[in-house]
């Protein structure tokens, strides 16, 4: 595992979230609004949102209709804003406006799970709790024979015993870089792909 992780490093040196922000809270939305939606979108997206409603308060306090629109190209927009409220009303009532520092206290909060958990806390707060697991994880996890698992938390565990925790924030930002640039979903680039010789599947793309 260090072997694929030193490859990674220096296949993808400046790897790091992709969800530009300023503070936890900004991460925190911006990461339940990449919920079945491009951190690209996203980006789009945000700048105006924050602008718009600058405050936790501000969320809090928003027309639901004007936070559906605002949020609204990035998909599932309703059930988004429903989250984001509910969110800021949490932080306000429990945790004083503040993003909680814990896994448990995040996942208080609408609209968060463990994968939205663990990119606030390693990002925002670089507390290596878990491992980001997103469709680039678990598919990359699989190709690499480190998990037979499909459910996200069952591929966290097994990531989280074979990979050292002094690099479990690190591993969820490499993988989901690898995914996006070589290994994809529908013809990964196995030929040009730094992990060649240590992927055990690697030949089953070779040969097709």
């Amino acid at each position: 595992m260090e072997q694929i992780i030193a490859l990674l490093r220096t296949t993808y040196p400046e790897a790091e979230c992709a969800l530009v922000h300023r503070n936890a809270w900004e991460l925190l939305i911006a990461t339940i609004l990449s919920a079945q939606c491009t951190d690209k979108r996203v980006n789009i997206v945000t700048p105006a949102l924050f602008k718009q409603f600058p405050t936790v308060e501000a969320f809090a306090a928003a027309p639901r209709e004007e936070l559906e629109e605002a949020i609204k190209t990035t998909g599932f927009f309703r059930n988004k804003a429903k989250n984001i409220q509910g969110a800021a009303h949490v932080m306000l009532e429990k945790f004083g406006g503040a993003v909680p520092k814990t896994m448990a206290e995040l996942l208080e909060l609408p609209g968060v799970a463990r994968k939205t958990a663990n990119v606030v806390l390693g990002v925002a707060f670089q507390i290596a709790d878990g491992i980001v697991v997103d469709t680039h994880v678990s598919r990359l996890s699989q190709r690499l024979k480190l998990t037979r698992q499909k459910d996200p938390t069952k591929i966290e565990r097994d990531l989280m015993e074979v990979v050292p925790q002094s690099d479990w924030i690190d591993i969820g930002h490499l993988l989901i870089h690898h995914g996006r640039a070589l290994c994809t979903a529908r013809k990964p680039a196995c030929g040009e792909c730094p992990l060649q010789e240590l992927c055990p599947s690697a030949t089953l793309y070779l040969d097709a």
